[in-house]
């Protein structure tokens, strides 16, 4: 018998809490932001893959453009849109099942997952650049690649199981909450970030721009792996004094003060050396040029929502350099875990509401319009 002739009753080798049902529940994209909660069959695993019981997952701005835009997910090389797809990608959980070839875990493991396994043959992942894998989006039909980014290519994490590749797996430690295990995404892109500006950030100093989810945790790893000073930049009081619990040693209001003159006196006059930008707009982008040092490093986190003018001349005449990410790459995910299962920071402090799985809608409504200083919010897909 084949992998995909084998059964979810023939996977079953687990204590009776783990034992996997035929059907699940799923969010189901529609139309543009139209989500249906169905019942499906639960998926099984394949050679190196094990199948997830999700325990809780985080919601991303980037899920509110897939549902509402598409992009950048991309199912069977289109929009999502009625193609039977389940968004979501920053999600944690247990192991509850293994396909052929997988001895890396066993039933019962709590994992945290990265979203991109990428193809695995294409130059990008060869290199350990999965998250920017040439095959994007080819895993369908004669197309197949193998390309893997659950909640943009593949079935997402709104949904009570996922299969996922072991090369995606984290171990959550014993004594970390589920809601803490789902924020590790968050904070690997932040540290991705860094990785890719050179990753040796103590003593040199870090600006960041955009108090959201990935710029608060950014502002943790930084402080973690010793930068000094870390300021943070934004425009809302209570985002910017979480900013300060997870380490921030300057808080500048982008409203009432000039956060580039700031950022100049607080150097010396010589800028920052490395400045992260998570707020994507143009205003931002340019501040990130011109409060950045000569021969400093800037890091684009955020997704601009358009075309952008910027001083590209600054940043050429004071060789300064620019990176963009994508995702959580270079197993920035596991880094990341590392430094939370350490104490080294709390990022519950940016999880301030938590839903049940049928309440998405709602938590989505949570999440976009940021009601009740909504910040990162999370769902239980068990309840």
């Amino acid at each position: 018998m084949t992998m995909n002739e084998t059964t979810i009753d023939e996977l079953k080798a687990a204590p009776s809490d783990l034992e996997v049902p035929g059907t699940m529940r799923a969010w189901t994209l529609g139309d543009p932001n139209e989500l249906k909660l169905e019942t499906r069959k639960t998926p099984t695993p394949g050679r190196s893959e094990v199948l997830v019981r999700i325990d809780a997952v985080a919601i991303c701005a980037t899920d509110l453009d897939v549902i509402s835009k598409g992009p950048p997910a991309l199912i069977n090389g289109g929009l999502p849109f009625n193609q039977d797809f389940t968004p979501g990608h920053e999600y944690m959980g247990t192991v509850v099942a293994a396909g052929p070839g997988v001895d890396e875990y066993t039933i019962g493991d709590r994992v945290a997952v990265e979203i991109h396994a990428g193809c695995g043959q294409c130059r990008r992942c060869r290199s350990g650049m999965y998250t920017s894998c040439t095959n994007y989006g080819r895993n369908y039909g004669e197309q197949d690649k193998g390309h893997r980014a659950n909640g943009f290519t593949t079935q997402g994490g709104f949904a009570q199981y996922a299969v996922n590749h072991v090369n995606t797996l984290v171990p959550v430690p014993d004594q970390m909450s589920d809601a803490e295990a789902a924020l590790a995404v968050t904070a690997g892109t932040s540290m991705y970030g860094f990785t890719e500006m050179g990753g040796l950030l103590a003593g040199e100093s870090v600006v960041v721009i955009g108090p959201g989810p990935i710029g608060l945790l950014a502002v943790a790893v930084a402080k973690a792996l010793g930068a000094s000073p870390v300021a943070l930049v934004g425009t809302r009081a209570n985002r910017l004094a979480i900013g300060g619990k997870l380490g921030a040693d300057v808080l500048i209001d982008g409203k009432s003060e000039d956060a580039v003159a700031r950022v100049r006196a607080l150097t010396g006059g010589i800028g920052a050396d490395y400045v992260m930008d998570c707020a994507g707009t143009e205003q931002t982008i340019n501040e990130a040029i011109h409060m950045c040092s000569r021969g400093g490093k800037i890091c684009l986190a955020a997704f601009p929502h358009g075309l952008a003018s910027i001083d590209l001349a600054h940043a050429v005449m004071n060789n300064i350099y620019l990176y963009g990410i994508r995702g959580e790459g270079k197993s920035a995910v596991r880094r990341a875990m590392a430094l939370m299962a350490a104490g080294r920071f709390d990022a519950t402090l940016i999880h301030t509401h938590t839903f049940n799985l049928a309440d998405l809608p709602e938590a989505l409504r949570y999440a976009r319009e940021r009601v009740d200083d909504a910040i990162k919010v999370v769902l239980r897909p068990q309840h």
